[in-house]
């Protein structure tokens, strides 16, 4: 379990939060980690195995979980003999609250239970069964109607007795860093805003008032990646949706995010994915909706 990946999650700067549910004979999805807040619901998969951090463990029939930015965690089939593995997931970016609002005394609650995140929490029996039909049921929601009840579940959440934080420490995986620059702010904004243009490290450098070379150093020190893998990410995150929500072909979302050809965007999509285009395309099965 050495190598952790981290997930390209499809999740847009526009999106509140993406849900996604399916029923799977099996786990796999590898090892990895990702810069969302992640919320999993597993129900009917007795045997199966946890990890999460440091911590392995196997799990029950029904399990609710969160888990915080950058930790890195898994789900195995383990001894799970089930055919009809029921995994719902929620994510949402770790800036959807923000810090002023989380201040506030009516969110303290799910600040704390944010914080504590960051090493993974396992919500008691009682209170996956008590909030698993409103987590099903979040997807049957519009609009702000969602967030709301999302923001509901999560105070629940925050309010219940006996949660378990499951990992010693936290993992913060050494990839991924506090940007706190607006320079980088701005340079991800209009990446994010024109993934589907040619754009070179001379136009975004000239953006934020740096030289190409200055820029090249700053941006790998901030984020812990070349301006090409970074550029790459936001491209891959645009094509991982689109190959989930579309039915244009593999070589049309290529072009559309911005790859100059087919073969590259093959060989940039299977080093960060772990599989083709195609058999992400194929694996998929379920539903996910972005709101």
């Amino acid at each position: 379990m050495s190598n952790i990946i981290k997930e390209i999650t499809p999740l847009t700067p526009n999106d509140c939060f993406t849900i996604f549910s399916r029923v799977k004979s099996k786990f796999d999805f590898p090892l990895h980690f990702h810069e969302e807040y992640e919320l999993n619901l597993i129900l009917n998969a007795p045997g199966a195995k946890r990890i999460v951090g440091d911590n392995i463990e196997e799990i029950e029939d029904i399990e609710l979980v969160l888990v915080g930015p950058n930790l890195s965690h898994v789900w195995l089939t383990h001894n799970c003999k089930s055919q009809e593995i029921n995994e719902v997931t929620i994510q949402w970016h770790s800036d959807l609250f923000d810090e002023k609002l989380l201040r506030r005394n009516q969110l303290s609650f799910v600040r704390k239970m944010f914080e504590r995140s960051s090493r993974g929490i396992l919500f008691p029996r009682e209170t996956a069964i008590r909030l698993s039909e409103r987590i099903l049921a979040i997807k049957q929601l519009q609009g702000f109607d969602s967030v709301l009840e999302l923001m509901s579940i999560l105070h629940d959440l925050s309010t219940s007795k006996s949660m378990r934080v499951l990992s010693d420490v936290a993992f913060d995986n050494d990839q991924i860093l506090n940007y706190n620059s607006r320079r980088i702010d701005k340079a991800y904004e209009f990446m994010n805003a024109n993934f589907f243009k040619p754009i070179t490290l001379k136009e975004v450098s000239k953006l934020v008032s740096m030289t190409d070379v200055s820029f090249s150093r700053f941006i790998k020190k901030r984020t812990g990646n070349t301006f090409i893998d970074s550029l790459n990410e936001i491209r891959l995150g645009h094509a991982t949706r689109m190959l989930i929500e579309t039915t244009h072909s593999i070589s049309e979302i290529s072009y559309n995010c911005g790859f100059n050809n087919i073969s590259n965007f093959n060989r940039v999509f299977k080093k960060k994915k772990h599989c083709t285009p195609k058999e992400f395309r194929q694996n998929f099965s379920g539903t996910r909706i972005f709101i």
